[in-house]
């Protein structure tokens, strides 16, 4: 069998749109052209944030903490979020636009309450795995392309792992939208050329 190519869908999901808890700027505009590129590869995998209520991230857990604002936890520095996806809420499911039916695996991240989770292959403390890299090589995956939700975050977290795991790496940037907080969209695409992501405009 011949080493295949994977569309890796990241966190499309209601919280992350317009209205949604945690909205990305225009970031429905993009389910339409990801399903338009899901039949194109072998394989599709999507990944959802999947919170517990009082999740560690959230500013909520923290007195006087705001959102946006940073905090060191255990694993390092961690960005504090509002409330958003909280397994089960109608804010975790994926947004009405995407077509899932293409999927061969759906990958929940962000369950365990007191560590955060943005790539799709380890949680922030960069050692517990969410069993995604694996399940690539069972697929017999070579290369990778990654669409999704925010593309400084958790598409550019799951892109430098993917590289660092050996894969070959690709970021779709129409599929993308972005957070950009303080710079964080430009840091995010250094970091990514520098691993030797490739970044497609």
């Amino acid at each position: 069998m011949s080493a295949l190519h994977a569309l890796i869908v990241i966190d499309p999901q209601v919280d992350f749109c317009p209205g949604g808890a945690l909205a990305v700027a225009d970031g429905h505009s993009i389910m339409p052209h990801i399903n338009a590129m899901m039949p194109a590869f072998d394989k599709v995998f999507i990944t959802q944030d999947w919170h517990p209520e009082g999740h560690s991230s959230f500013a909520s857990q923290h007195a006087g903490a705001t959102p946006y604002s940073m905090i060191d936890m255990s694993y390092g520095p961690q960005t504090l979020w509002p409330d958003h996806c909280i397994a089960g809420s109608a804010g975790a499911a994926f947004h009405p636009d995407l077509n899932t039916d293409l999927a061969v695996a759906i990958i929940r991240k962000g369950m365990n309450p007191e560590v955060d989770s943005y790539s799709a292959f380890f949680e922030n403390d960069r050692t517990t795995t969410t069993g995604l890299g694996d399940l690539l090589r069972a697929h017999d995956v070579a290369s990778v392309t990654l669409v999704g939700l925010a593309t400084d975050f958790c598409v550019a977290w799951s892109a430098l792992d993917a590289a660092k795991l050996g894969f070959n790496v690709a970021v779709e940037l129409k599929a993308c939208r972005a957070i950009d907080l303080d710079g964080s969209l430009d840091q995010a695409f250094d970091a990514m050329r520098s691993a030797g992501v490739t970044l497609k405009h």
